[in-house]
């Protein structure tokens, strides 16, 4: 394992992802006794504010965002107690100055630098940092997704984080990586010998994975419109689960080999052109509807002017490597839908013969399931064939039984980790295994920038749908033309 660093400087601080997620995932691994008994915080903001005002500001917020029975009030004191407030605006020399003085020789001991920013400030803040000598061996960068917003802009600003910052020392963020479902997903698949043997084309008929929002714009006006569904949770949450799913075994669980083969992955998914663009994608809007019971107002009404930016995308990929051959990954996500859910559906092929219909009836039998469930419960399900109880004296009658593989029976009674405790953790220790590298983020742009070209050369339309909806019908059409429906 890597040296453990003993300082956090936290760009963003006064933002709701720091006081929803990073400060409470902070308090959590504090009151564990799992960061180092030193450790400094350094909070940093454009807004000018004293320590003791941005303290009583986290004081505030912080029990709200706790776990039940979480919260101790000598714990949160001794916790404060660790952080400071440097306020800082990009491009001024001096307040990166100011912040190299405030970490002082604690450098010597490692400073993991998160930033919770926009990302047309990552490059500008790695600059500031390096110009203050807060880079090198004794430093980590860490970038909350998304990277750019084509192949194009990526490159540019990890060419802009690399100028300061070795490839080794830049750690990216995609949450998604830190939930106990998703690393469990590894485990299932390799930790398992029932598993693995049928994890192929030969076994496995399809693979859905739906990522649904009841939200809608939520405050990201100014972000989401002309970014869309596609680039916003396609091409980084739905990626990394899809490469999860469908990878090669990895020679070990070191940080290289797991991400060597989510590479190649990326690298395999089949590039669109305009005709797979009509039948193989779906661009969708929300109009106004109701969600929860709730009347809510449509995309357009919410921005206050007409937009072709999609809310909804449905995609029908293919991976082109000897294990997934002609398998279809039915990507799909959208806002104000139905119910908040994301969740991995592996649809594995009929038995080739049955054996038990007979006595002039047919027997109910189906395919295996199984469900990978992320949010908002965590849990992994596989649907199996078992008798039906009874005399079976007209033939045996079948039902369809779940299996519970998740741990939510052997781990009751423990705490289940804030996503964001576990990627804090690790960007501490230096371990990158669930952070995504460069070469993967270049790879799934390459991938949807296609599928952008494609739309564009096909015309592509944005179709509407009611909120509170799964989406517009042809979304519905793309799967059950091959005879499948989508797990709503």
């Amino acid at each position: 394992m890597a040296e453990t660093f003993h300082t956090v400087i936290l760009f963003g601080a006064t933002g709701d992802l720091a006081h929803r997620m990073l400060f409470p995932s902070l308090y959590n691994l504090f009151a564990d006794r799992l960061l180092p008994d030193d450790i400094a915080i350094i909070a940093s903001g454009r807004s000018e504010m004293t320590d003791a005002a941005f303290r009583a500001d986290i004081a505030k917020s912080l029990p709200g965002f706790l776990g039940e029975g979480r919260h101790d009030a000598e714990t949160a004191d001794a916790f404060l107690a660790r952080i400071r407030y440097c306020p800082v605006s990009v491009g001024k020399a001096a307040d990166f100055t100011r912040l190299a003085d405030m970490v002082g020789p604690a450098r010597d001991k490692g400073v993991a630098v998160y930033l919770s920013t926009p990302p047309s400030l990552f490059a500008p803040v790695a600059k500031g940092l390096g110009e203050a000598g807060l880079a090198g061996a004794h430093v980590r960068i860490a970038m909350e997704k998304p990277i750019g917003q084509d192949l194009a802009s990526s490159r540019a600003v990890n060419d802009g984080v690399n100028a300061v910052f070795a490839e080794d020392q830049v750690f990216r963020v995609d949450h998604y990586l830190g939930k106990e479902t998703v690393q469990n997903l590894l485990v299932l698949r390799f930790g398992n010998m029932l598993f693995e043997p049928l994890w192929n084309a030969g076994a496995i008929e399809h693979v859905q994975i739906t990522v649904a929002e009841t939200v809608g714009l939520e405050g990201r006006v100014s972000y989401y419109d002309g970014v869309g569904a596609l680039k916003d949770m396609v091409q980084n949450h739905m990626l990394q689960l899809l490469a999860l799913v469908a990878m090669e075994p990895p020679a070990s669980m070191s940080p290289a080999s797991v991400r060597d083969e989510k590479v190649k992955i990326l690298r395999s998914l089949r590039a669109m052109d305009a005709a797979d663009a009509q039948r193989h994608s779906v661009r969708g809007q929300y109009d106004a509807g109701a969600v929860g019971g709730q009347p809510v107002k449509g995309y357009a009404e919410e921005l206050g002017q007409d937009s072709a930016t999609e809310t909804f995308v449905a995609v029908k990929a293919f991976i082109d490597n000897w294990r997934w051959k002609n398998v279809p990954f039915y990507l799909r996500t959208g806002k104000r839908m139905p119910e908040r859910r994301s969740e991995i559906l592996v649809q594995f092929r009929p038995v080739p013969h049955s054996i038990f219909s007979g006595n002039g009836k047919p027997a109910a039998l189906r395919p295996n399931t199984m469900i990978i469930s992320i949010q908002p419960e965590e849990n992994i399900r596989l649907l199996v064939m078992a008798k039906q109880p009874g005399l079976d004296r007209d033939g045996i009658e079948l039902r369809e039984v779940a299996l519970d593989v998740s741990l939510s029976t052997s781990a009751a009674g423990q705490r289940r980790r804030i996503a964001y405790e576990r990627l804090l953790l690790d960007l501490l220790e230096g371990d990158p295994t669930l952070f995504v590298r460069r070469d993967e983020v270049e790879a799934a742009w390459t991938w949807i920038d296609s599928i952008h070209a494609a739309w564009a050369g096909a015309q592509v339309e944005t179709r509407h749908y009611t909120a509170g909806t799964w989406g517009p019908s042809a979304a519905i059409a793309l799967i059950e033309r091959d005879g499948a429906s989508w797990h709503d």
